[in-house]
């Protein structure tokens, strides 16, 4: 039994989660540039013009030269759940590099616990349906998951571009949507006060209507995330 509780925590540690939770939400509370979306279900922040016109088109070119249908976890695996491109962007490209320094050093995480950053492009009709960032650990993935940084923590989003209609970052639990703005940071915590899965996370990328949408997105774990450094 022990050996069992010693590896949940480890993997799933809700202290440390909601330590981060709070360490990350007071750092974002005191910048002058960063907006609590005020819910008191979830800790949602945006930072408006967080990356200038240039690197927003730096990174849509890169999506556009290198981006393949988006993945999904085999259990989730159904028709239309999520259309989209998505891309991994070369983390040893110095911009890619600086762009993730200064989403770190707003919320005050430490890069080696993120994810690679993801670019992801919706064209007319594609979608994202509702879920969690979070990691459910009844899931076969977990298996591989929780080895490879832990749970994921705090989800750091922006909008590239906005298109014409439609695409925008919806949280149905919440009855909330963020409407894509250019050069926009979203970033919220997946994590309840508690430092448990945070249910009222669930959200959604709507059906573009007209244009496309192009995001970036960053997630971070609990412990270290081995794909940085290739171990």
């Amino acid at each position: 039994m022990t050996m069992i509780k010693t590896k949940a925590t480890k993997y799933n540690n809700p202290k440390r989660l909601a330590e981060a939770g709070r360490t990350v939400t007071d750092k974002l509370n005191a910048h002058p540039r960063v907006q609590w979306l005020e819910s008191p279900h979830a800790q949602i922040f945006v930072h408006q013009n967080f990356l200038s016109d240039a690197d927003c088109d730096l990174l849509i070119n890169m999506i556009n030269s290198d981006s393949t249908p988006s993945s999904l976890y085999e259990t989730i695996k159904t028709e239309g759940f999520r259309t989209s491109y998505s891309c991994n962007v070369d983390i040893n490209d110095p911009d890619i590099q600086r762009i993730e320094k200064s989403i770190c050093d707003l919320m005050g995480l430490d890069n080696n616990y993120s994810e690679v950053l993801q670019g992801q492009r919706y064209e007319v009709g594609q979608q994202f349906k509702p879920h969690h960032d979070y990691f459910h650990e009844a899931e076969e993935y977990w298996k591989c998951e929780e080895r490879n940084g832990g749970q994921r923590s705090w989800t750091a989003m922006v909008y590239l571009n906005e298109p014409e209609a439609g695409g925008a970052t919806a949280f149905p639990q919440l009855d909330y949507k963020v409407e894509p703005r250019k050069g926009m940071l979203l970033m919220w915590n997946n994590m309840g006060l508690d430092g448990r899965p945070n249910l009222n996370t669930l959200h959604s990328g709507e059906p573009v209507i007209a244009g496309t949408k192009y995001i970036i997105t960053k997630w971070f774990r609990l412990n270290r995330w081995h794909g940085r450094r290739g171990v």
